[in-house]
């Protein structure tokens, strides 16, 4: 049964999540399960703006943007704890990204992800752009 979201869901970008907390939620994912908790605290370190889900204090969603706030920004890792999936948590986390104070500059955003219908809901489209991957796993050959 999926809990009912209250009023006392609150939205916070002024500071980024604990680690521990975050990695709870990576876990749920097949994409993030293998993160460690020191590796998602050098990546909080380096990421330009974050964007989180609270029940109370219980960390339900995140999101996170590297960006020059100008021309480009990329959103990466938006997540919502499994059992709040469904209610509007992870749309509502990609919308104050879109709207942030901070990126209204920003002429396009990017991402990744495996579930294209999601975000092209929300305006997001696939036929702008050509992305291209590198990855050190599978070139570690060639060094």
């Amino acid at each position: 049964m999926r809990p009912t979201l209250k009023s006392g869901v609150t939205y916070s970008h002024n500071e980024p999540p604990d680690a521990s907390q975050l990695l709870g939620l990576f876990h749920q994912a097949p994409w993030a399960k293998a993160r460690s908790l020191d590796d998602a605290k050098e990546m909080l370190r380096h990421t330009d703006l974050t964007l989180c889900a609270w029940q109370g204090e219980r960390l339900i969603g995140f999101g996170r943007v590297l960006t020059d706030f100008v021309y480009r920004a990329t959103i990466w890792d938006v997540i919502v704890d499994r059992t709040y999936q469904g209610q509007g948590v992870g749309t509502e986390i990609v919308r104050r990204i879109l709207d942030h104070p901070r990126l209204n500059r920003v002429e396009l955003f990017w991402l990744c992800t495996r579930r294209p219908g999601f975000y092209e809901k929300l305006g997001f489209s696939a036929k702008e752009q050509i992305g291209m991957v590198w990855s050190r796993s599978r070139n570690s050959h060639l060094e």
